[in-house]
């Protein structure tokens, strides 16, 4: 993961937010602190990342919160904090996709340990939806008739198959087959799939 990775820290108390910003800042060069989820709404531009925030704060709880940046699809990574967990509060959590809910008094490798892993899934994240926009952007390249051909490709047809289903000569078929390849850059059959099931 390079320097680029911001820790974002979430508390409404200013002395815990303080601290948490400190203890980050040992491990994580890159920390922005924010005392409100509207607050860090209002700043978050989708930047790589992760989010370490309390669970219960006032107006929009951390649960919420959490709900919110699903709902907006900002799949930022969570890792939750709270003084006063419950089992239910940290299944919530969990379920919604949390990479772990840590309860105070907690050891500081934990933390960090907690934050190295959500920049890790947040890095994995990116990297499958830049593949995914990378297909998007070369299936726009292909014509109807090529893309046919590869629909009927992705249900394990042959040549000859998808010539008789399209009422077409397999010679067609083979040109067709050959410019959607080349327009996916996809030197196999296994890879063309492997793209496709990328999107």
């Amino acid at each position: 993961m390079g320097d680029d990775v911001t820790v974002f820290v979430l508390d409404d108390d200013s002395s815990v937010l303080h601290s948490l910003t400190a203890l980050v800042k040992v491990v994580f060069p890159r920390v922005e602190a924010y005392a409100s989820a509207a607050e860090f709404l209002a700043a978050y531009d989708g930047r790589a990342g992760c989010l370490v925030l309390d669970v219960a704060m006032p107006g929009m709880s951390g649960l919420e919160l959490q709900r919110k940046l699903a709902q907006d699809k900002l799949d930022i990574p969570l890792v939750f904090i709270t003084g006063h967990g419950n089992v239910r509060m940290a299944v919530g959590a969990m379920l919604g996709g949390a990479v772990n809910f840590l309860e105070k008094p907690f050891h500081e490798q934990e933390l960090w340990d907690s934050i190295r892993r959500a920049l890790e899934l947040d890095e994995q994240q990116r990297r499958r939806k830049a593949r995914r926009a990378t297909v998007e952007q070369r299936l726009t390249l292909l014509t109807r008739g090529e893309h046919d051909v590869l629909d009927l490709i992705l249900e394990g047809n042959v040549n000859k198959e998808i010539a008789v289903k399209l009422g077409l000569s397999i010679r067609t078929v083979e040109d067709r087959r050959a410019r959607l390849m080349k327009k996916m850059e996809a030197d196999s059959v296994a890879q063309l799939v492997q793209l496709a099931v990328a999107r």
